[in-house]
Protein backbone atom coordinates (compact mmCIF):
# COMPACT_ATOMS: atom_id res chain seq x y z
CA UNK A 1 0.00 0.00 0.00
CA UNK A 2 2.80 2.39 0.86
CA UNK A 3 4.56 1.75 -2.45
CA UNK A 4 1.46 2.39 -4.52
CA UNK A 5 0.71 5.55 -2.53
CA UNK A 6 4.28 6.76 -2.99
CA UNK A 7 4.14 6.07 -6.73
CA UNK A 8 0.87 7.99 -7.00
CA UNK A 9 2.35 10.93 -5.10
CA UNK A 10 5.37 10.98 -7.38
CA UNK A 11 3.19 10.88 -10.51
CA UNK A 12 1.15 13.80 -9.19
CA UNK A 13 4.30 15.77 -8.46
CA UNK A 14 5.73 15.03 -11.91
CA UNK A 15 2.47 16.10 -13.51
CA UNK A 16 2.54 19.40 -11.59
CA UNK A 17 6.20 19.99 -12.51
CA UNK A 18 5.48 19.27 -16.18
CA UNK A 19 2.54 21.67 -16.09
CA UNK A 20 4.60 24.57 -14.73
CA UNK A 21 7.47 23.89 -17.14
CA UNK A 22 4.91 24.10 -19.97
CA UNK A 23 3.64 27.41 -18.56
CA UNK A 24 7.24 28.65 -18.37
CA UNK A 25 7.81 27.66 -22.01
CA UNK A 26 4.62 29.38 -23.16
CA UNK A 27 5.53 32.56 -21.29
CA UNK A 28 9.02 32.54 -22.80
CA UNK A 29 7.51 32.14 -26.29
CA UNK A 30 5.03 34.95 -25.60
CA UNK A 31 7.75 37.33 -24.38
CA UNK A 32 10.05 36.37 -27.23
CA UNK A 33 13.07 38.01 -25.60
CA UNK A 34 15.79 35.69 -24.30
CA UNK A 35 17.26 38.51 -22.22
CA UNK A 36 13.96 38.99 -20.38
CA UNK A 37 12.94 35.35 -19.96
CA UNK A 38 14.99 32.33 -21.00
CA UNK A 39 12.99 29.27 -22.00
CA UNK A 40 13.29 25.89 -20.24
CA UNK A 41 15.13 24.51 -23.29
CA UNK A 42 17.66 27.37 -23.30
CA UNK A 43 18.14 26.99 -19.54
CA UNK A 44 18.60 23.21 -19.80
CA UNK A 45 21.06 23.65 -22.67
CA UNK A 46 23.14 26.11 -20.67
CA UNK A 47 23.02 23.85 -17.60
CA UNK A 48 24.29 20.92 -19.68
CA UNK A 49 27.16 23.14 -20.86
CA UNK A 50 28.03 24.19 -17.30
CA UNK A 51 27.92 20.78 -15.61
CA UNK A 52 31.10 19.33 -17.21
CA UNK A 53 33.18 22.40 -16.31
CA UNK A 54 35.48 22.47 -13.31
CA UNK A 55 34.44 26.03 -12.48
CA UNK A 56 30.83 24.91 -12.03
CA UNK A 57 31.74 22.32 -9.39
CA UNK A 58 34.21 24.63 -7.66
CA UNK A 59 31.49 27.23 -7.24
CA UNK A 60 29.10 24.61 -5.88
CA UNK A 61 31.68 23.34 -3.38
CA UNK A 62 32.53 26.89 -2.27
CA UNK A 63 28.94 27.90 -1.60
CA UNK A 64 27.87 24.50 -0.27
CA UNK A 65 30.75 24.43 2.22
CA UNK A 66 30.08 27.94 3.51
CA UNK A 67 26.33 27.52 3.85
CA UNK A 68 26.63 24.14 5.57
CA UNK A 69 29.22 25.59 7.94
CA UNK A 70 26.81 28.37 8.91
CA UNK A 71 23.91 25.94 9.20
CA UNK A 72 25.80 23.45 11.40
CA UNK A 73 27.01 26.28 13.64
CA UNK A 74 23.40 27.47 13.89
CA UNK A 75 22.25 23.97 14.87
CA UNK A 76 24.88 23.76 17.61
CA UNK A 77 24.30 27.26 18.96
CA UNK A 78 20.51 27.01 18.70
CA UNK A 79 20.46 23.68 20.55
CA UNK A 80 22.74 24.89 23.33
CA UNK A 81 20.84 28.15 23.79
CA UNK A 82 17.52 26.28 23.79
CA UNK A 83 18.79 23.92 26.50
CA UNK A 84 19.94 26.88 28.60
CA UNK A 85 16.65 28.72 28.05
CA UNK A 86 14.65 25.66 29.09
CA UNK A 87 16.73 25.35 32.26
CA UNK A 88 16.93 29.06 33.13
CA UNK A 89 13.89 31.22 32.40
CA UNK A 90 15.92 34.44 32.59
CA UNK A 91 18.04 33.37 29.64
CA UNK A 92 14.90 32.77 27.56
CA UNK A 93 13.66 36.24 28.50
CA UNK A 94 17.05 37.75 27.68
CA UNK A 95 17.23 36.08 24.26
CA UNK A 96 13.64 36.77 23.21
CA UNK A 97 14.09 40.39 22.00
CA UNK A 98 17.41 39.58 20.29
CA UNK A 99 15.98 36.64 18.35
CA UNK A 100 12.86 38.61 17.44
CA UNK A 101 15.09 41.36 16.07
CA UNK A 102 17.15 38.88 14.05
CA UNK A 103 13.97 37.41 12.53
CA UNK A 104 12.61 40.82 11.52
CA UNK A 105 15.75 42.45 10.05
CA UNK A 106 16.02 42.06 6.25
CA UNK A 107 18.87 39.92 4.94
CA UNK A 108 20.24 42.85 2.91
CA UNK A 109 20.66 44.92 6.10
CA UNK A 110 22.53 42.06 7.77
CA UNK A 111 24.81 41.71 4.76
CA UNK A 112 25.68 45.41 4.52
CA UNK A 113 26.51 45.65 8.21
CA UNK A 114 28.39 42.32 8.21
CA UNK A 115 30.60 43.44 5.31
CA UNK A 116 32.11 46.00 7.69
CA UNK A 117 33.24 43.25 10.06
CA UNK A 118 33.93 40.12 8.02
CA UNK A 119 35.55 39.48 4.62
CA UNK A 120 33.18 38.77 1.74
CA UNK A 121 34.43 35.16 1.47
CA UNK A 122 33.09 34.43 4.98
CA UNK A 123 29.91 36.45 4.61
CA UNK A 124 27.60 33.58 3.62
CA UNK A 125 28.70 31.59 6.69
CA UNK A 126 27.66 34.39 9.04
CA UNK A 127 24.39 35.18 7.26
CA UNK A 128 23.37 31.52 7.06
CA UNK A 129 24.09 31.19 10.77
CA UNK A 130 22.05 34.26 11.72
CA UNK A 131 19.04 33.22 9.66
CA UNK A 132 19.03 29.54 10.67
CA UNK A 133 19.85 29.79 14.38
CA UNK A 134 16.57 31.32 15.64
CA UNK A 135 14.57 28.66 13.76
CA UNK A 136 16.56 25.80 15.26
CA UNK A 137 16.42 27.43 18.69
CA UNK A 138 12.62 27.70 18.58
CA UNK A 139 12.21 24.09 17.43
CA UNK A 140 14.49 22.60 20.07
CA UNK A 141 13.05 24.75 22.85
CA UNK A 142 9.52 23.70 21.89
CA UNK A 143 10.64 20.07 21.91
CA UNK A 144 12.16 20.35 25.38
CA UNK A 145 9.07 22.04 26.77
CA UNK A 146 6.82 19.39 25.20
CA UNK A 147 8.41 16.56 27.16
CA UNK A 148 5.93 14.82 29.48
CA UNK A 149 6.20 16.52 32.92
CA UNK A 150 4.91 13.41 34.72
CA UNK A 151 7.68 11.29 33.21
CA UNK A 152 10.21 13.94 34.13
CA UNK A 153 9.00 13.94 37.71
CA UNK A 154 9.14 10.15 37.79
CA UNK A 155 12.71 10.24 36.45
CA UNK A 156 13.64 12.67 39.22
CA UNK A 157 12.10 10.47 41.91
CA UNK A 158 13.90 7.35 40.67
CA UNK A 159 17.13 9.33 40.21
CA UNK A 160 17.54 8.58 36.52
CA UNK A 161 20.92 9.72 35.19
CA UNK A 162 21.01 12.90 33.05
CA UNK A 163 22.12 10.87 30.02
CA UNK A 164 19.14 8.51 30.34
CA UNK A 165 16.79 11.45 30.81
CA UNK A 166 18.09 12.95 27.60
CA UNK A 167 17.83 9.68 25.67
CA UNK A 168 14.44 8.48 26.91
CA UNK A 169 12.56 11.63 27.89
CA UNK A 170 13.78 14.57 25.87
CA UNK A 171 15.12 13.26 22.56
CA UNK A 172 11.84 11.58 21.49
CA UNK A 173 10.17 14.96 21.92
CA UNK A 174 13.01 17.06 20.47
CA UNK A 175 13.96 15.10 17.35
CA UNK A 176 10.69 15.50 15.37
CA UNK A 177 10.62 19.23 16.03
CA UNK A 178 14.32 19.58 15.34
CA UNK A 179 13.85 17.77 12.01
CA UNK A 180 11.09 20.16 11.01
CA UNK A 181 12.96 23.29 12.07
CA UNK A 182 16.22 22.09 10.49
CA UNK A 183 14.43 21.41 7.20
CA UNK A 184 13.05 24.95 7.18
CA UNK A 185 16.35 26.43 8.36
CA UNK A 186 18.50 24.83 5.64
CA UNK A 187 16.20 26.18 2.93
CA UNK A 188 16.38 29.69 4.37
CA UNK A 189 20.14 29.32 4.86
CA UNK A 190 20.52 28.67 1.13
CA UNK A 191 18.36 31.65 0.19
CA UNK A 192 20.06 34.06 2.57
CA UNK A 193 23.56 32.68 1.99
CA UNK A 194 23.37 33.04 -1.79
CA UNK A 195 21.80 36.50 -1.41
CA UNK A 196 24.78 37.46 0.75
CA UNK A 197 27.15 36.21 -1.96
CA UNK A 198 25.33 38.23 -4.63
CA UNK A 199 25.88 41.38 -2.55
CA UNK A 200 29.40 40.59 -1.31
CA UNK A 201 30.51 38.96 -4.61
CA UNK A 202 33.17 36.59 -3.21
CA UNK A 203 35.22 35.10 -6.04
CA UNK A 204 34.38 31.54 -7.02
CA UNK A 205 30.93 31.47 -5.43
CA UNK A 206 27.51 30.79 -6.90
CA UNK A 207 26.49 34.30 -5.87
CA UNK A 208 29.27 35.72 -7.99
CA UNK A 209 28.03 33.72 -10.99
CA UNK A 210 24.51 35.07 -10.48
CA UNK A 211 25.83 38.62 -10.25
CA UNK A 212 27.89 38.29 -13.43
CA UNK A 213 24.96 36.72 -15.26
CA UNK A 214 22.91 39.78 -14.35
CA UNK A 215 25.65 42.23 -15.38
CA UNK A 216 26.15 40.60 -18.78
CA UNK A 217 22.40 39.96 -19.29
CA UNK A 218 23.10 36.22 -19.57
CA UNK A 219 19.60 35.13 -18.57
CA UNK A 220 20.10 31.41 -19.41
CA UNK A 221 23.10 31.43 -17.05
CA UNK A 222 21.00 33.12 -14.38
CA UNK A 223 18.26 30.52 -14.69
CA UNK A 224 20.74 27.61 -14.85
CA UNK A 225 22.46 28.70 -11.64
CA UNK A 226 19.08 29.28 -9.99
CA UNK A 227 18.03 25.72 -10.82
CA UNK A 228 21.32 24.54 -9.34
CA UNK A 229 20.58 26.40 -6.11
CA UNK A 230 17.09 24.91 -5.90
CA UNK A 231 18.43 21.40 -6.49
CA UNK A 232 21.16 21.79 -3.86
CA UNK A 233 18.71 23.21 -1.32
CA UNK A 234 16.27 20.33 -1.84
CA UNK A 235 19.04 17.72 -1.64
CA UNK A 236 20.40 19.21 1.59
CA UNK A 237 16.95 19.31 3.16
CA UNK A 238 16.19 15.69 2.20
CA UNK A 239 19.59 14.50 3.41
CA UNK A 240 19.12 16.20 6.78
CA UNK A 241 15.61 14.81 7.22
CA UNK A 242 16.77 11.31 6.22
CA UNK A 243 19.67 11.38 8.69
CA UNK A 244 17.45 12.58 11.52
CA UNK A 245 14.80 9.97 10.68
CA UNK A 246 17.50 7.29 10.76
CA UNK A 247 18.72 8.56 14.12
CA UNK A 248 15.19 8.48 15.49
CA UNK A 249 14.60 4.92 14.27
CA UNK A 250 17.85 3.72 15.83
CA UNK A 251 17.01 5.44 19.08
CA UNK A 252 13.64 3.68 19.13
CA UNK A 253 15.39 0.36 18.45
CA UNK A 254 13.72 -0.33 15.08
Amino acid sequence: MKRSTTSADRSHRLWAVAFWIAVWQLLAMAVGQRVLLASPLETAKRLVELIPTLEYWRSILFTLGHILAGFLAACLAGTLLAALSARFGRIAELLAPLLATIRSIPVASFVIVALIWVPSRRLSVLISFLIAMPIVYAGVLDGIRSADPQLIEMARIFRMTPLNRLAYLYLPSILPRFATSAGVAIGLAWKSGVAAEVIGIPGGSIGEKLYRAKIYLATPDLFAWTLTIVALSVLCERAIRALLALAQRRMEGR
